[in-house]
């Protein structure tokens, strides 16, 4: 019995060694992997500085040259990219280096993504996150900026989002349906105090092209005008030709020319995820041809053509610059917008809720009155 009893004290003994080893193992193994995340951001960071030091250099060389006519060769270039290159590994010493540790740690704590913490580091610049790549884009002085102020955003306790301007209302709620919102009560809605609803009016199928109206559209424009609901609607592209994206536009215009159309009419750019989508291999520059060539159509129809997207629409697969005389439907899901540039109505939430509507609804913000359409019009 004595025997037995030193065997289980030896035995609790060495499972407590194993415990405190494979503790100790984990312990190190977190500490190891932070100290790794640390330095490949850090490195990130200095990359970064280098090569935003590169592009000051590369943007008064260039401006040096259209004065000058070239007055550097290939040499002398290389010579001061490389001094920028060292110039800039010297800024970052220990003191930054601290500095950047220290707001890494804040970051952690708080549970903050790596988006979010990038994009505290680079305020001059757009970061976008797609397919586990980060993208940094200059923000562009030529384009014409939001003016909002943040401060100024309010959600009430339903989550509402309402803007403000010294006090009083300057928005207007509003949401967007498909058929994914199935059988809709309009009048709840319209007693929800919805002042606008974007219908969808079809697709372009990712696969075989066709364009297939949603079978809800009819339902739910009569129901929303019924109501006093102003009404846009949008449609959702897969266009390979600007053939096709016009194709698209007509398509919309003739279905919408029995109604009521007040707010804007709407392409919807959006990446698919399905590998056999037809539109996966198009360029940004394709994009944006096939996206101007819809809005043309529509703008001489009458109405007014707007492209919906979000950042990997407007930063990724399409050219900002060549649509900046459009306005823009931008979709973030957030109490705060991350956008620099101009921007109509903003979709906040796909998690919305309204009476009259079973699910969740996206919500949007809008800050446009509808537009005016003679009697004799309608």
């Amino acid at each position: 019995m004595q025997e037995n009893h030193s065997q289980g004290k030896r035995s609790k003994k060495k499972r407590r060694r194993s415990e405190n080893s494979i503790l100790a193992g984990s312990i190190l193994l977190c500490i190891v992997t932070l100290t790794a995340v640390t330095i490949c951001l850090v490195m990130v960071f200095q990359y970064r500085a280098v090569q935003q030091k590169n592009t000051a250099v590369m943007s008064e060389l260039e401006a040096i040259r259209l004065k000058e006519e070239a007055a550097y060769n290939q040499a002398e270039v290389d010579a001061m990219i490389e001094s920028a290159v060292e110039e800039a590994k010297e800024k970052t010493g220990e003191e930054v280096e601290e500095r950047i540790l220290d707001r890494l740690k804040g970051f952690m704590t708080s549970g903050q993504g790596t988006t979010e913490m990038l994009r505290s580091f680079f305020p001059d610049e757009i970061v976008v996150a797609d397919a586990g790549q980060y993208y940094f884009f200059p923000i562009l002085e030529a384009l014409a900026k939001n003016t909002y102020d943040p401060d100024s955003f309010l959600a009430d306790r339903d989550g509402v989002m309402h803007y403000y301007e010294d006090g009083n209302l300057a928005s207007r709620k509003g949401i967007d349906v498909s058929r994914y919102q199935d059988r809709i009560d309009w009048e709840k809605v319209a007693e929800d105090e919805v002042d606008y609803a974007f219908i969808r009016l079809g697709i372009r199928g990712y696969t075989e092209g066709e364009i297939l109206e949603d079978e809800t559209f009819e339902r739910n424009i009569k129901g929303a005008l019924k109501n006093d609901i102003d009404v846009g609607v949008y449609f959702f592209t897969q266009a390979m030709s600007v053939e096709e994206a016009e194709e698209e536009a007509e398509f919309v215009i003739e279905s919408i020319t029995p109604y009521k159309v007040t707010y804007p009419v709407v392409i919807d750019v959006e990446a698919v995820t399905s590998a056999k989508a037809r539109g996966n291999d198009l360029t940004s520059e394709e994009r944006t041809k096939y996206c101007i060539a819809f809005c043309e159509k529509i703008k001489e129809a009458g109405y007014t053509p707007m492209i919906y997207g979000n950042l990997k629409t407007f930063m990724l697969l399409l050219n900002i610059e060549e649509l900046e005389e459009y306005d823009k439907w931008f979709a973030y899901y957030d109490d705060k917008y991350y956008f620099p540039y101009e921007f109509k109505i903003w979709q906040y939430t796909n998690k919305g809720t309204v009476s009259g509507i079973k699910g969740d609804v996206d919500l949007n913000i809008s800050f446009e009155t509808p537009k005016e359409i003679d009697e004799e019009e309608d």
